[in-house]
């Protein structure tokens, strides 16, 4: 599918020219790198898994469509560092129409910018790259004496990418649908085993076991949150020990050959709701129902996000937690005390995916094949204004939603969130 891919980028960019560099290692301390992970666009298009990498895009070019620049083959290097496709490798596996060292850029990239109209790069990722291109350019520039033309603008690539990215392809979804299956499992595997007692980073230790288990990496730092730190959105300290009678709220998704889940379930240490924590769950669990039957192609991202804020503005009304009218809540915002993020986001190869949010309309409509999260909650801070019954008490429900062409398909509901499903399964 990525030569689809590519062949599409190369009629949008007609008779310019794309650049697109994968991720720069990162160095962690000292001499230890991070894991390597590919920059998006550039796997999205390439598939090339390693780095030290530029894919170059240059329509009817005397040297291919695709031209990829990557490491050369080096016994001695690939001895420490793993082997490598090389140039030749490049053009076998990965199907690049030729292929060069990445010593190269320098020496081709002046003469693959002739006679083309703008260039097409990720303008701002990567400093080191944007001087390149700059440099590049100039080089090209200089030839114009000779009556050979250069590029005249640099256009953000993404323009063309993030919007292809956003519509998932069927070996996409594919793809996101194990990774979601895995994400489920370890889910339910925490469930299984959380007890009070246990630490925060032990349930974290179950569910990435998990992970790796099936091949996959956290798509995200996980999110292993009891009692009060669920109040906090991105918490990952993950140090505490988990408190009979608190809940627990785990944030935490697989990701496959680069693609993420992102699922979030929130249930009682001791595997019995209390009264209090049961009533907040009920409301944010009919939020995320509201808004997953709104994820309809034609709605807008708007009416996803409205459905599930109106039941929660209700149920916090009811439990008396806030005072105002539903109207003036809604107008003044007065629930974003407890409700503060939105209710969702593109998912695909980054977990906050790619892809715009409005039009010139206002918010998006869905399309088919759009995958998104649709993760309400409540987060009860304690505070004076707040009767102590509810301190402490932070919930959000995560599900990984298909736009089809008919009814929102859910990708991750192989773990429970009914509390009847997740006390059951806790009793086991």
């Amino acid at each position: 599918m990525t030569a689809n891919r590519r062949t599409q980028v190369l009629a949008s960019i007609g008779d310019g020219i794309g650049i697109i560099p994968t991720a720069p290692l990162q160095r962690r301390n000292s001499d230890v790198l991070y894991p390597f992970r590919p920059d998006s666009d550039f796997y999205y298009l390439t598939h090339f898994p390693e780095p030290e990498a530029v894919a170059v895009l240059a329509p009817g070019s005397k040297f291919g469509d695709y031209i990829l620049f990557c490491r050369e083959r080096d016994p001695r290097m690939e001895i420490w560092d793993g082997r490598r496709a090389g140039v030749e490798g490049a053009v076998e596996h990965y199907k690049a129409d030729c292929a060069y060292a990445i010593s190269k850029l320098d020496e081709y990239l002046p003469q693959l910018m002739e006679e083309r109209e703008r260039i097409y790069y990720p303008v701002g990722r990567y400093a080191e790259y944007d001087e390149m291109v700059v440099k590049w350019l100039n080089a090209a520039r200089r030839r114009g004496r000779a009556g050979i033309r250069s590029p005249g603008e640099i256009v953000d690539i993404g323009q063309i990418l993030h919007e292809m990215r956003l519509i998932k392809q069927r070996d996409e979804i594919e793809i996101i649908n194990q990774a979601a299956e895995i994400s489920a499992s370890a889910h339910r595997q925490a469930m299984l085993t959380s007890k009070p007692g246990m630490t925060e980073y032990q349930v974290q230790a179950e569910i990435e076991r998990c992970f790796r288990q099936h091949g996959c990496e956290p798509a995200y730092p996980s999110i292993v949150a009891s009692g009060e730190n669920a109040c906090v959105l991105h918490y990952i300290e993950n140090s505490d020990e988990l408190r009979d009678g608190d809940l627990l709220l785990i944030d935490a998704g697989a990701e496959l050959d680069c693609y993420a889940s992102d699922i979030t379930r929130t249930f009682p240490i001791n595997g019995l709701f209390s009264g209090p924590q049961r009533a907040v769950y009920e409301v944010v669990l009919e939020a995320q129902k509201r808004a997953i039957e709104a994820a309809r192609p034609g709605n807008r991202y708007s009416d996803v996000n409205d459905a599930a804020t109106e039941v929660l503005v209700d149920g916090l009304i009811s439990l008396g937690i806030l005072k105002d009218s539903k109207d003036e809540a809604l107008e003044k915002k007065t629930y974003q005390t407890y409700y503060m993020h939105k209710i969702g986001h593109w998912i695909g190869l980054d977990v906050h995916d790619v892809g715009t949010y409005r039009d010139d309309v206002g918010w998006r409509k869905l399309e088919p094949n759009i995958y998104m999260t649709i993760e309400p909650g409540l987060y009860l801070s304690p505070s004076e204004e707040l009767d102590s019954k509810w301190h402490g008490i932070g919930i959000r429900i995560e599900d990984d939603v298909l736009i089809t062409e008919t009814e929102p398909l859910i990708l991750t509901s192989n773990v429970p969130k009914e509390i009847s499903e997740i006390e059951q399964l806790m009793s086991d």
